[in-house]
């Protein structure tokens, strides 16, 4: 198989917790071989550069900023269109427009304090879990309200506090296709062997590449 073009896009002196260039090596790592990955800044490069690429990952970072109208009808465009995207915890934060929250199906809540939180999967038939296992890991355990309108396919759920809550989902969009992973606070985060799986079985899935 051909590599897959991927963009991965994140943020580092304006991010406000999360820096790409702190895991950026390790998603690729963990997105394997398998793909050719671009790392980029920001949120410009949704406007129009998006089409040569069959996947683009998010690891934005940027709480404190709504992605223009421009960049959100482009990036609304490029997934409606065919195009993959995958959202890695704080990925997320591009949900200050509404639009590209409801494109994720949930928007981010908050988060009780940093701990070990054991990740199990979910009866979902998904092909994009073939093959992979539950996990553990110390993480933040975000919280979210998932939106009525937009169904997604849970694929992960997390134990906390006595509750099981959502982790991984997946959902379609027009002709593309979305998949939100939690976990991915720090690089420890990407030195899990199993989840590693999980980001490249994301990948590939998102990617619209078959798995049996």
């Amino acid at each position: 198989m051909a590599s897959i073009p991927t963009l991965l896009l994140g943020n580092n002196d304006d991010a406000p917790y999360h820096t790409l260039r702190a895991v950026q090596e390790l998603i690729i790592d963990n997105l394997g071989a398998s793909f050719q990955v671009t790392a980029a800044e920001g949120t410009t490069h949704l406007v129009d550069v998006l089409q040569p690429y069959p996947l683009v990952v998010s690891y934005l970072d940027i709480w404190n900023k709504v992605p223009a109208a421009e960049e959100t009808a482009g990036l609304l465009q490029y997934v409606a269109g065919g195009g993959g995207l995958l959202v890695i915890h704080n990925g997320i934060s591009i949900q200050g427009s509404p639009e590209l929250s409801q494109l994720i199906g949930a928007r981010f809540t908050g988060h009780p304090a940093y701990t070990t939180l054991p990740f199990t999967k979910t009866e979902s038939n998904h092909p994009l879990t073939n093959g992979l296992e539950p996990f553990q890991m110390d993480e933040e355990p975000y919280r979210f309200e998932l939106d009525p309108f937009a169904p997604i396919e849970l694929l992960l759920t997390y134990t906390h506090e006595g509750k099981e809550w959502p982790a991984a989902w997946t959902r379609t969009y027009g002709l593309g296709r979305v998949v939100y992973l939690m976990p991915g606070h720090h690089p420890l985060s990407f030195q899990t062997e199993a989840y590693g799986r999980w980001i490249r079985s994301a990948g590939l899935w998102a990617a619209g590449v078959p798995l049996t």
